[in-house]
């Protein structure tokens, strides 16, 4: 069974940054596009980038454009996110997911519902 595994978060002060890793298994990664979400207590998930099948295309949220940076390896079967200058608003679980084999049109890039497996988590606090 197709299996994401997410690392990397942890606390940070404000203007920090980290990277996100999530590794994936148990099935074709190269072949799917892939993504990162975030949910903050009392929030919806939301999306924050994401990478096409082969790396050529890549989204971001308005919050985070300039400021994150996705990639993947596919050779090592792996997904990052390079977090830089970050934010209080910034805190959140992040996960990362796995979108489907086809393109996905702009619109559909960040939604949730077009990705259907997920990792468990990564926490990241950032504090002032």
């Amino acid at each position: 069974q197709a299996q994401l595994e997410e690392s990397g978060g942890g606390s940070v002060q404000a203007g920090g940054s980290l990277r996100l890793s999530c590794a994936a298994s148990k099935f074709p990664f190269s072949t799917y596009n892939m993504g990162w979400f975030r949910q903050a207590p009392g929030k919806e998930r939301e999306g924050v980038a994401s990478i096409s099948d082969g790396g050529d295309i890549t989204d971001y949220a308005d919050s985070t454009e300039g400021r994150f940076t996705i990639s993947r390896d596919d050779a090592e079967n792996t997904l990052y996110l390079q977090m830089t200058d970050l934010k209080l608003e910034d805190t959140a679980m992040y996960y990362c997911a796995r979108g489907p084999q086809y393109p996905l049109t702009p619109t559909q890039r960040l939604r949730a519902d077009f990705y259907n497996k997920w990792g468990q988590g990564t926490q990241v606090t950032v504090s002032s």
